[in-house]
């Protein structure tokens, strides 16, 4: 059978549309645990005290996790290698997997409920009381970069977390020679990405195999199955990563987040399968894309033939580094030329930390900023 010019139907279409589908929260499984996550309602906060007494005596409550519980026994969230980018300047911030100490963006994970269903650990999470005192925010990505402002991450010493010149050709002499220069800043803002099907993990360990069976609403299974192994010190092979139908995703799920550790963790330390599923409000909480600002500068012949372009970007990435976070930044550089033909190019990263949600990978990864800056640019 050809299938040039024919009409192929795919192979899921029929499950999906008459409801047969298959994600994350349809799964139920003997003796499941439910999981809650507290989380930070402060920008920028020191963590006086966590106080899990009252939740512990709630019947059905079977485990109240901290991060001062989680201290030597699990590391921060990874964070991918740069691998051959060229960057001047690199202080990644990494994700603890539940706040140690302070907390440094509204959503971010402190304490975990985990209980006999969802409603009495929703209701164990309520009797959690979390002692903050608030710090000053960092929110602006300018004053971010301001050597004066106060540092949020105070080991890495600086705000800035990443710079970078990307350049090639003889971009002076394109300004020089230019009959007119175009100038014009773009802000492309923060958004959400809201996929119809949130996160959600289960874990569910068995002891007399001693294998861990992971499902996991996420675009990268074995991404996930390598960094689990790593995480939770096992070998590869007695851990399996199923990820079954996924609604949507934008990006969102090819990172790696504190329930995707903690809820196998927790399977393994209680001995029962135990889930999790994001609700709306946490998912607008806990992942940002876009933030970056390109200042742009095109010089032009008197033909309007591009000469040179130079740039300066400017990425606000949050309070830490997801598994994709450097990369929008990245790819926004490298793509600002579009399909034109252009000799001489100079662009200038710079990635600051601010007291908001972390950002990383959302629909073209930063090329959508490139080209609207670019495009507009032509405009004018």
């Amino acid at each position: 059978m050809s299938y040039i010019g024919a009409s192929v139907k795919r192979f899921e279409d029929a499950r999906l549309i008459t409801g047969d589908g298959s994600f994350i929260d349809d799964m139920k499984l003997p003796d499941m645990l439910h999981a809650v996550v507290i989380r930070s309602v402060h920008a920028h906060a020191r963590i006086r005290s966590i106080d899990v007494s009252t939740a512990l005596e709630l019947e059905g409550i079977v485990e109240v996790i901290t991060g001062a519980d989680l201290v030597g026994v699990l590391p921060d969230l990874p964070i991918r290698p740069m691998g051959d980018r060229a960057v001047e300047e690199f202080n990644a911030p990494q994700h603890p997997i539940l706040a140690q100490e302070k907390v440094c963006y509204v959503g971010q994970p402190v304490v975990v409920v985990v209980a006999q269903d969802p409603y009495l650990a929703r209701s164990g999470a309520e009797l959690v009381t979390v002692d903050y005192e608030p710090l000053r925010p960092v929110l602006n990505p300018d004053e971010a970069a301001n050597e004066d402002t106060p540092i949020i991450h105070p080991s890495l010493g600086t705000n800035v977390a990443m710079r970078s010149i990307q350049e090639g050709g003889d971009i002076e002499r394109a300004f020089a020679q230019a009959s007119h220069v175009i100038r014009q800043k773009y802000d492309v803002q923060r958004l959400a990405p809201s996929s119809m099907e949130t996160r959600g993990v289960i874990g569910d360990y068995d002891s007399a195999r001693d294998m861990l069976t992971v499902w996991d609403s996420t675009q990268a299974p074995n991404q996930v199955k390598r960094h689990l192994a790593q995480m939770l010190d096992r070998p590869e092979g007695t851990i399996r990563v199923v990820a079954p139908d996924v609604g949507g995703s934008f990006g969102i799920k090819d990172c790696m987040f504190s329930e995707d550790v903690l809820i196998p963790y927790l399977s393994l330390r209680l001995g029962q399968p135990v889930k999790w599923i994001e609700e709306r409000q946490e998912n607008l909480l806990t992942y940002n894309g876009r933030g970056i600002s390109l200042d742009v500068e095109v010089a032009v012949d008197g033909n309007g033939v591009i000469l040179g372009i130079r740039a300066s970007v400017l990425a606000d990435i949050g309070a830490y580094f997801y598994f994709t976070t450097p990369f929008p930044l990245f790819n926004a550089a490298r793509r600002i030329t579009g399909p034109y033909d252009v000799a001489a190019v100079r662009v200038e990263l710079l990635g600051v930390v601010t007291n908001k949600t972390p950002t990383a990978a959302y629909r073209g990864t930063g090329s959508p900023e490139a080209a609207f800056a670019m495009e507009r640019t032509m405009d004018l």
